[in-house]
């Protein structure tokens, strides 16, 4: 085929690792060089193809596939590149594409710096360079990842865009410091939640005030426009990602996510064990006491419901059967009168009777007005009590967390001790299985199964000890604040109703028990356990309610 009827298309690609490692040459450079590559051979340039920014291991770069369907569609009949290594770095796809899929579109390809001209044949070396331009895609992968764990080990910010509520210091883009055109944006929506706000109600609230989200946020300020189709609001993930996020205490948690491999760009999670947390490397948004607040109601899965009669259950997750320890459930229920006028009102019954029947509990009933007045009466007192005797009730608070610190931090250390003797168990047995193998005591496949079964278990009882050696340094650690939470108890001593954000605050459970008839009284024992001293209760209240006749 004469040159002159050739139609070339030229192809250029540099990537951000190429700039870094200095492998190519500039996209103006390659442009001028394939250009007059190109009028020296008298051949047409029909298209200037250009992939800048785009890694050589991904193949579903935009003007790569536009040549491909360009050649298909027969406007070019030849393509140029300067080496190689711009066409992609996966041998088995260059190979593919320069083997066969160019060949049967009628194609000539040429690299111009590696003297590869599909027209000639004379390609015998073009695999090697294929193979060695993987190697170094390959290699290069592995220094990046380098500097990036590094990098994240030091509490450097990597994101490409800062957390709400922060933005990137212009004097260092490593690291975050906060923006104040936002952060009251965070610190409200923590509010929210503490005071009880589900993740959709408080999404729901933003959208209704016309709050923008993180992205609208975001691309405003840069004058782009997002790539994605998106709506723009505020949704229940996006709330939850902030809430969840340690960055607004000051703690740097990176590494979630990673690609597949150096050829799969694919971003998947990582193990949280494996993610990399650095503390204290930039200035708090909101307090720690806000922050173990929010992290608490998500522990007690906190999920704000309504009953039937849409009224609002503010006792969810708290409210629980002192027998058989399953959630109360809130029912709605009519009460006829000695004088014959029916009225409405919630009452809780345990959850596993309501469900199972007898046979799995009682209904343990209470009202939800006597319930109210109960707890609310306990706050009172024991708020009152701190007034008075302020040491009292710090000793008490203090010798109560300190148990169950002791009891919880026995147990991490004994199962800490069974995971280590059984890990050094495990050494000793592949040892032995090594030795069994030289002197042909195990066959070889017999050996290959033993070793992959005690090599998993290994890795398994490894991350396991990491994991308790945490807890059990975080429990050595934690000093309960008995005065700051006398603090927050006398802020309640005369509440004059009972909230959910009081209840959020100050209670860890509410135990309901089976009543009792005495002396033609129903009298209910209800226990009330406060968020500092653990599952251990101070103190106790008894419901005693007026003989009425119930009608549903």
């Amino acid at each position: 085929m004469p040159d002159a009827i050739y139609t070339a298309g030229l192809y250029l690609r540099l990537s951000k690792d190429d700039e870094r490692t200095g492998e190519s040459v500039s996209i103006e450079n390659q442009r001028l060089l394939l250009t007059n590559y190109a009028h020296e051979k008298g051949w047409e340039i029909r298209e200037v193809y250009i992939d800048d920014g785009w890694s050589g291991t991904n193949f579903h770069r935009p003007a790569f596939r536009r040549m491909l369907r360009d050649a298909e569609d027969k406007r070019i009949n030849l393509i140029i590149v300067k080496d190689l290594s711009r066409l992609g770095r996966n041998y088995i796809e260059v190979g593919r594409l320069t083997e066969e899929t160019l060949p049967q579109l009628g194609c000539r390809f040429i690299a111009m710096n590696d003297s590869v001209d599909s027209l000639l044949g004379d390609n015998d070396m073009m695999v090697y360079r294929n193979l060695f331009n993987e190697f170094h895609s390959k290699d290069t992968s592995k220094k990046v990842r380098a500097v990036k764990l590094a990098c994240m080990r030091q509490g450097k910010f990597l994101g490409t865009y800062a957390p709400l509520g922060y933005k990137k210091d212009p004097l260092n883009k490593h690291r975050l410091i906060i923006d104040e055109e936002t952060a009251h944006i965070v610190r409200r929506m923590f509010g929210m939640r503490r005071a009880g706000s589900g993740f959709r109600s408080i999404a729901a609230i933003f959208n209704d005030e016309c709050v923008p989200s993180p992205k609208t946020i975001y691309y405003g300020r840069n004058g782009k426009k997002s790539t994605r189709a998106e709506n723009g609001l505020w949704n229940e993930s996006s709330v939850k990602a902030i809430l969840r996020n340690e960055a607004y205490i000051g703690h740097m948690v990176q590494g979630k996510q990673g690609t597949v491999s150096y050829k799969n760009h694919k971003l998947v999670g990582k193990p949280k064990e494996n993610w990399i947390r650095v503390e204290n490397t930039h200035e708090p948004l909101v307090s720690l006491e806000d922050w173990n607040m929010v992290k608490e109601l998500d522990e007690i899965s906190f999920k704000p419901r309504k009953t039937s009669g849409k009224a609002q259950n503010m006792f969810v997750g708290i409210l629980k059967c002192g027998d058989c320890g399953f959630n109360m459930r809130a029912i709605l229920r009519k009460y006829s009168r000695k004088d014959g006028s029916v009225h409405t009102a919630m009452d809780f019954i345990c959850g596993n009777y309501a469900r199972s029947g007898k046979s799995a509990c009682t209904v343990h009933t209470i009202s939800e007005i006597a319930l109210i007045q109960l707890v609310l009466e306990e706050i009172r007192g024991n708020a009152k009590l701190m007034e008075y005797d302020e040491q009292k009730v710090t000793e008490e608070i203090l010798r109560s967390a300190n148990r169950v610190t002791t009891a919880y931090l026995a147990t991490y250390k004994r199962e800490l001790k069974a995971c280590k003797d059984r890990l050094a168990k495990l050494d000793d047995t592949i040892a032995t299985l090594y030795e069994d193998r030289v002197c042909g005591i195990v066959t070889e496949s017999m050996f290959s199964t033993l070793l992959h079964k005690y090599e998993l278990e290994r890795a398994e009882k490894s991350r396991t000890a990491e994991i308790l050696s945490h807890k059990v340094e975080t429990f050595e650690n934690d000093n309960v604040d008995a005065h700051a939470w006398g603090g927050l108890l006398r802020k309640y001593a005369e509440p004059e109703m009972l909230t959910q954000k009081i209840l959020l605050e100050l209670i860890d459970s509410i135990e309901v028990f089976e009543a009792e008839k005495v002396d033609k009284r129903r009298v209910c024992k209800v226990n009330v356990t406060y968020r500092f001293t653990g599952p251990i209760t101070l103190a106790s209240a008894e419901q005693i309610d007026s003989d009425r006749n119930v009608g549903i």
